[in-house]
């Protein structure tokens, strides 16, 4: 983490109020201890905007996992928590179901028990502040726009929805969400019209001279690889391997050749088979991050083939199917006809509303998917005492255990901290949809090797950042509205797609107010995805928030200066969602030998124990929201057996 320059922050317009920030994660490594010692989150309850106004989605400044969030499941973890909590009091609650985790899988949970159960008694608990786990909306009020500007955390699109599970598929289909539909209101047009590209920054951190190179459809790679930092012979080598790489291995079979590729990361691929100079693999570095959560030096060769990387073009492998060794998700997006459709502004959370909404009457004023974005929303229906369904926020689980024998038991206990002590409900059945690593230190009785799977699932840790700019110009001067960086913080800076809703309108005039996404990956790739989820975790929660936004600001004046954009002046919101347990990773090579023909931890770790069943994308393990759906189905047909 590099140290802030007073000077250049003053330029960036860090002193500049904008809608107010919070530091909860300045002290988050001492506020996770704290609850401890009192009894008490770090922070308190959560905060509101000014004015009173406590809409999760208009909250700026840090979000996600903040020390409020993290402090009760750190204090499990390190064993601190029950030295300071007291005796659990029962609420005198009792529902047939109860669900750990307010996410996709979660919710969904819920959602697929009251198809089955429609009378049934349900409780979701969640240890954020708002629903929909990584699934985020995001909202702003520009001056003049006349209404709310939204954008998005997690999963923007439905990748490939016609080769989602047919768990995914029929959870779709209950809520209306057809591709054609959400297609109706996106338009894939503006920003080429616009003569806008994608674009990749060669930035500072990576090479000697620092510049934004365009990526044009129509030019061919000789004309931009020769105006990229790097050195003769690495442009070479990189047209050789955009244009006419050779057969590395000539002679063996292709089974073998996939073999090979399965045992390498692509940029052992790239300095070791293809022998290209290093500039070459680090101006590759970042190609999978922001959707992976780490780099080429975590990144499988023979996912990078199948990704259509550069390089494989010579080995005679087969464009019809994918290898064996390929991850999952690799495979299961092979051939796709509908790559990447937008779910709306506001994202996947859509996809949660609908279902809460149906569930919880009063909480929203519309649930199809026509009105689900400009709907409005009440809180305080969430937890109403008159509701069959009931979805309790900042309410930490903290403990998990059959009433007997998890071989006979009819019931279970649940109990979660509520801020001010440990509260306890009976459940008929409990679905743990939050992360697996949690699950050993709130369950009771998982024999040995479960828990010792269930730790395993080490998930990668993420950062993204939507910033509201006062307007566009900058991005068309640039000829760009999605930016790969080849070493800085961020990743990956793009203007928000054109995605609008009956009722919301994108904005399509550049001298619009617009949000901006960023993506980090704070993942130390070169320890592997495991190592260096750890370490970057570690790290991540290092970090304070006047770091994040300093970087924030540093790169888009870097990227965008050059067209007019001042920082200082353009930037009227930040909101960054810090997720330490973020993707759920995949099983691929070289980094699981057991795959593709297993045994596979995770069909230990998500077996049922008595009442107690395990959903969640960890399970699977897979970061796709059909994988969420999928593994919520399973749990609930486990539990109604």
């Amino acid at each position: 983490m590099g140290d802030i320059d007073p000077r250049h922050a003053r330029d960036l317009g860090m002193s500049r109020p904008i809608t107010r920030r919070d530091f909860f994660d300045g002290v988050a490594v001492a506020a996770i201890g704290t609850v401890a010692a009192t009894g008490h989150p770090a922070g308190g309850r959560p905060a509101q905007e000014p004015g009173g106004d406590a809409f999760p989605p208009r909250r700026t400044g840090l979000r996600g996992d903040t020390a409020d969030s993290l402090a009760v499941p750190h204090a499990l973890r390190d064993g601190r928590f029950w030295e300071h909590a007291g005796d659990p009091e029962p609420t005198g609650e009792s529902y047939d179901l109860v669900v750990v985790g307010g996410g996709v899988s979660g919710v969904s949970a819920a959602y697929e028990w009251l198809r089955h159960e429609p009378r049934a008694r349900v409780l979701i608990l969640d240890n954020h502040d708002e629903l929909g786990g990584q699934a985020r909306r995001t909202e702003f009020r520009p001056p003049g726009r006349g209404g709310a500007l939204i954008g998005r955390a997690g999963a923007r699109s439905l990748t490939a929805p016609a080769m989602w599970t047919p768990e995914g598929k029929d959870l779709l289909a209950r809520l209306g969400v057809t591709v054609r539909r959400l297609r109706r209101h996106v338009d894939e047009g503006l920003h080429p019209g616009l003569g806008m590209h994608e674009g990749v920054m060669c930035d500072r951190e990576t090479f000697p001279v620092e510049g934004l190179h365009r990526l044009v459809p129509s030019v061919p790679p000789e004309r931009w690889v020769n105006r990229l930092p790097i050195a003769d012979e690495a442009r070479r080598d990189l047209l050789a391997l955009l244009t006419d790489p050779p057969d590395w291995w000539p002679g063996l079979p292709v089974e073998e050749k996939e073999e090979r590729l399965a045992g390498l990361t692509y940029s052992a691929f790239l300095l070791d088979v293809c022998g290209a100079h290093p500039d070459v693999e680090r101006f590759h570095r970042t190609l999978p991050s922001a959707r992976w959560g780490y780099d080429t030096r975590a990144f499988g060769a023979i996912d990078a083939w199948a990704s259509g990387y550069p390089g494989f073009q010579g080995l005679g492998l087969d464009p019809g199917k994918p290898s064996r060794f390929c991850s999952p998700t690799v495979k299961k997006d092979w051939g796709a006809a509908d790559d990447d459709v937008p779910c709306l502004p506001e994202g996947a959370q859509a996809l949660v509303r609908m279902m809460v909404g149906r569930m919880i009457p009063g909480f929203a004023t519309a649930t199809t998917v026509d009105g689900v974005t400009t709907a409005g929303y009440d809180y305080g229906r969430l937890d109403a005492p008159g509701n069959r369904v009931r979805f309790r926020l900042s309410s930490p689980v903290v403990s998990v255990r059959n009433d007997g024998d998890p071989d006979s038991a009819t019931s279970a206990t649940v109990g979660y901290f509520d801020g001010h002590r440990v509260r306890t409900v009976t459940a008929g059945a409990v679905v743990m949809a939050c992360w697996s690593a949690v699950v050993p230190h709130v369950v009771s009785g998982l024999p040995d090797a479960q828990r010792t799977a269930l730790a395993e699932a080490v998930k990668i840790p993420l950062l993204e950042a939507t910033v509201q700019v006062r307007h566009w110009r900058a991005w068309r001067r640039a000829g760009v509205h999605r930016v790969r960086w080849t070493g800085a913080y961020w990743c990956l800076t793009e203007l928000d797609r054109p995605v609008g809703a009956p009722g919301y309108d994108h904005p399509r005039d550049p001298g619009e107010p617009a949000t901006v996404h960023l993506v980090a990956a704070p993942c130390r790739s070169e320890l592997g995805p495991a190592g260096g989820a750890a370490a970057g975790r570690r790290a991540l929660l290092r970090t304070p928030y006047d770091h994040l936004e300093y970087t924030i600001r540093d790169q888009l004046a870097r990227l965008l200066g050059p067209g007019g954009f001042d920082p200082a002046a353009d930037i009227e919101g930040v909101t960054v969602h810090r997720w330490g347990h973020g993707y759920a990773p995949e099983y691929c090579r070289p980094w699981h030998g057991f795959y593709p023909d297993g045994p596979f931890p995770a069909d230990t770790a998500r077996r049922r124990l008595g009442r107690v069943a395990i959903a969640g994308a960890d399970s699977v393990p897979a970061a796709r929201a059909d994988a969420a759906v999928t593994a919520a189905y399973r749990a609930v047909a486990e539990l109604l057996a």
